[in-house]
């Protein structure tokens, strides 16, 4: 069962964090299931970027990211090029390593 190691989050993970969760588990569920409230406005159907993480390590293992995604990622704060939205990141075997970024854009968190 692979582990995601989180880097610590002031909010989400304040000293870091890991978590094993089977493979085919989106990076997501995974946190959620073990109690890393991560957001995700849009119940984690790309529709948002809410979800954005940054995969520090293992990025090979997760599945390939597809054009929805992509045209996603490009509207997240902070993106950077081994980003990815944590509800299409599906693990396989091997151990990742992820940040949250400081801040997400979520619209209706913000009152807008």
């Amino acid at each position: 069962m692979p582990t995601i190691k989180i880097l610590p989050h002031p909010e989400y993970a304040p000293e870091g964090k890991s978590v094993s969760a089977p493979a085919g588990t989106s990076i997501c569920e995974a946190l959620l299931d073990n109690g890393v409230n991560i957001e995700h406005a849009c119940d984690m159907v790309c529709a948002c970027t809410t979800c954005h993480v940054i995969v520090r390590e293992g990025m090979q293992s997760l599945n390939e990211i597809e054009e929805g995604e992509e045209d996603m990622l490009d509207r997240a704060w902070g993106l950077e090029p081994n980003s990815r939205l944590s509800c299409q990141a599906i693990l396989a075997q091997q151990d990742v390593t992820i940040e949250i970024p400081k801040y997400s854009i979520n619209h209706a968190k913000e009152g807008h």
